[in-house]
């Protein structure tokens, strides 16, 4: 899915260290108790905006005196050399505010987010009332740990944390700082230059640019969390190897959120999964990657052949035996859509299909299913001169077999229901229309629905789902005949 939803997709503010404040005061806390991370013994508080107090002169200049020193350990842990000193400045939580804002208000950004927006709403991964740009803002206010801005070359320190506390996110930071002297993060984190607003036809090396980004924000996140956990570890002579518990710890709190964390806490699964996917995900594939490969493959080596799906990052096996999926044929997207104007398309990853079968189905059947995924995309568009009609959209899936494929229609079917108010089963192709929707285990063939915002079409053929929603008949037509003629085998 176009992921531009959080700091690693393109959104916000770029390398902000998100959900950490709470989680690393606590780990730290085991830390420093010489509980050796086995058991969370209690955390440590972390202020609020209102009680919190500015640093004194003193922990300020003892916090930029670190800076050097952390570096050379960062440096040390990853094999990254130091080639030039890094730029250091202290900020207030207003000059943060400020910084986030004018990121996610920028002109192309605003346009790039109102559209992810929209789509995320028609796939009901957000409620329809829920305002995604304003939810950031809030977010990232509420929730920054410190970020190092790849434009200036600047890590900014807050000015509300004593240095102790920073020090850790200090090490992730640095980090970044490192990676971006050897490999330039803002070029490495585009795959490509073309902009798909201006571009007439649309490839699927585009679509899977939309995944790529995602997965070398993973890369990128994941090597500077295997930092922030080395440096806090170190003064008991461990490491991440030594303390998985660490790993397991720092995960969970960043889905659970800290209790003064309000607007995480009552944010949308699919946004505290699409926040924390780049460090949760990203510090297990980075620990897979010394086990099998030592700090070489781990680190400079993800620069140079860095992963290219949601897939290799979740299930890291794929990518050390160089699994490399068959790219899905597309539609003529110009021709099929020839009384629409595009809105808006991307990649819908293993990631995305993990997420999108949790809420409508639950995190059991989401573990069981987002393996066998293949390879996805959405298009979305709006009818020529009707600006205000509900969004149509293509949604093309591909699964290991057909029984999967299957079992997944019959999955995305079941929850039409919760995302409209009004469902009316036509049922179609053998499919009996007195089996009731919400009764489907499995979907073969063409199954169709009226809703409030047209008509959806679930189709599932050998190891392809096609679904189709508030797309006129004849354009439905088209996809049909050009998805399921063209359709490849999928690597199994």
């Amino acid at each position: 899915m176009n992921k531009r939803t959080a700091e690693s997709h393109r959104f916000a503010a770029p390398f902000l260290t998100l959900i950490l404040i709470p989680l690393v005061l606590t780990v730290a806390g085991w830390a420093q108790a010489g509980t050796s991370a086995r058991e969370p013994t209690g955390a440590v508080e972390t202020p609020s905006a209102t009680q919190e107090q500015k640093i004194s002169p003193q922990e300020a200049e003892k916090l930029f005196r670190s800076v050097d020193e952390i570096l050379r350990f960062a440096s040390k842990d990853t094999l990254f050399p130091i080639k030039r000193e890094v730029k250091r400045r202290l900020v207030s939580r207003d000059e943060v505010a400020d910084y986030v804002t004018k990121h996610t208000s920028e002109d192309e950004d605003a346009k790039r987010l109102r559209r992810s927006e929209l789509v995320l709403k028609k796939f009901g991964l957000l409620p329809r009332d829920f305002d995604l740009g304003k939810f950031l803002v809030s977010l990232l206010k509420e929730q920054v740990a410190g970020y190092y801005d790849p434009k200036t070359k600047t890590v900014n320190l807050l000015d509300w944390l004593g240095a102790d506390q920073q020090k850790p996110v200090l090490a992730h930071e640095l980090t970044h700082a490192l990676q971006d002297q050897s490999f330039n993060l803002e070029k490495y984190m585009k795959p490509a230059d073309a902009d798909l607003d201006k571009k007439k036809e649309i490839t699927f090396q585009d679509i899977a640019n939309d995944e790529i980004s995602t997965t070398r924000q993973a890369v990128v996140e994941g090597q500077a969390m295997v930092v922030l956990v080395d440096y806090m570890l170190a003064p008991m002579g461990q490491s991440l190897q030594d303390a998985p518990q660490v790993v397991d710890a720092l995960k969970q709190g960043m889905l659970v959120g800290s209790p003064d964390a309000v607007q995480f806490q009552n944010a949308p699964i699919y946004m505290k999964e699409a926040l924390t996917f780049p460090y949760r995900y990203g510090i297990d594939f980075i620990a897979e990657m010394v086990t099998k490969g030592g700090k070489p493959q781990a680190f400079a080596a993800l620069f140079e052949n860095p992963p290219r799906t949601t897939r290799q990052i979740m299930q890291p096996q794929t990518y050390l035996a160089g699994e490399r999926l068959e790219p899905m044929p597309l539609p003529d997207f110009r021709q099929v859509f020839k009384n629409y104007d595009r809105f808006d398309l991307g990649a819908i990853g293993e990631f995305d299909v993990a997420v999108l079968i949790d809420q409508y189905a639950g995190a059991e059947t989401s573990q069981r299913m987002y393996p066998h995924w293949r390879g996805g995309y959405y298009y979305a568009a709006r009818p020529k001169g009707d600006p205000g009609a509900p969004l149509a959209l293509l949604y093309v899936s591909r699964w290991s077999n057909p029984e999967k494929a299957s079992e997944f229609a019959a999955i995305y079917a079941r929850a039409l229901a919760k995302r409209y108010t009004h469902v009316h089963d036509l049922g179609q192709n053998g499919n009996d229309p007195e089996v009731q929707t919400t009764a489907l285990e499995k979907l073969t063939g063409k199954r169709a629905w009226l809703t409030e915002d047209g008509p959806v079409v679930v189709e599932a053929e050998g190891d392809t789902v096609l679904i189709v929603e508030s797309v006129d008949q004849p354009a439905t037509e088209k996809l049909e005949q050009e998805v399921f003629l063209t359709t490849a085998p999928a690597a199994k």
